[in-house]
């Protein structure tokens, strides 16, 4: 294995097979690797990640739990004082909002996330209604994933890595970041405004590549957008979240059409 000039991208030798013919070949792979978030020096989670952009992830999921409330709460986030490998520490002003070590523990693969009844109820009584703002037109619900998918370069080699896009009211494209993880993907997108100073984020607009869960929906909760696009189908859980707080929900965006799911009074007529 080689890295390929692309830390969310490394090249293997491979055995390819086409009909009754095959060969060796080389492939892009989505890269893979534990990533220790600390805070203030002291252990907290660990994810399994695409390298790259681990400050914007660490800023985001500790804002995705509701540990802390934007950008005054973090001081600094970077390599730790001893260096390690695969690790980011965030300082912060005055320590977390709560302490989650008695909720649960932070082990997060690339697939799931961390979610279950501590981060549900959570979010049902922190969390407040998304905050009510400019319609949200049909023509940037349609547009969005087209958008974001020409900008996954890492996806266009790979096909391995998930995606979280911004986009403003206007329709611009704010940022967009890839990862094994659909929830590291979005971590890295609101934790990149977060850094930039940007948080919470009303009436933006957040587009995700593959279905929409529980635990995208609480982060997009929690940093108070407007609604979350999906390519893909959301769960009961994630219809049920976005309607408490009245969040714009649609899933199978694709070829034109889409279902609206919650938050249908949020789209322009």
């Amino acid at each position: 294995m080689e890295a390929a000039f692309d830390r969310h991208v490394a090249r293997a030798d491979i055995e390819r097979v086409r009909g009754r013919e095959r060969g060796g070949a080389r492939d892009d792979l989505a890269v893979e690797e534990p990533l220790e978030i600390r805070v203030d020096g002291a252990p907290l989670a660990v994810t399994m990640r695409t390298p790259g952009e681990d400050e914007a992830l660490a800023a985001g999921f500790l804002a995705g739990e509701g540990l802390i409330e934007g950008p005054d709460d973090v001081l600094s986030a970077g390599p730790p004082e001893d260096l390690a490998a695969n690790v980011v520490d965030v300082g912060t002003r005055s320590g977390l909002r709560r302490d989650p070590a008695g909720e649960r523990r932070f082990y997060l693969s690339s697939s799931c996330g961390v979610c279950g009844k501590g981060a549900l109820e959570f979010v049902r009584q922190e969390a407040p209604p998304s905050p009510a703002g400019a319609p949200i037109s049909r023509e940037l619900v349609i547009r969005a994933p087209a958008e974001a998918r020409r900008n996954q370069k890492s996806f266009e080699r790979t096909g391995g890595l998930h995606a979280t896009a911004l986009f403003d009211p206007s329709g611009e494209l704010l940022v967009l970041h890839e990862d094994v993880g659909r929830h590291n993907a979005m971590d890295k997108a609101i934790g990149a405004m977060l850094l930039g100073g940007r948080f919470p984020l009303p009436g933006v607009l957040a587009c995700v590549s593959g279905r929409a869960s529980f635990e995208l929906v609480q982060k997009a909760s929690l940093a108070a957008v407007a609604g979350l696009v999906a390519v893909g189908a959301p769960s009961t859980l994630a219809v049920e979240l976005a309607r408490e707080r009245g969040m714009l929900l649609c899933g199978f965006v694709r070829d034109g059409s889409f279902n609206v799911y919650a938050g249908a009074g949020r789209l322009a007529d």
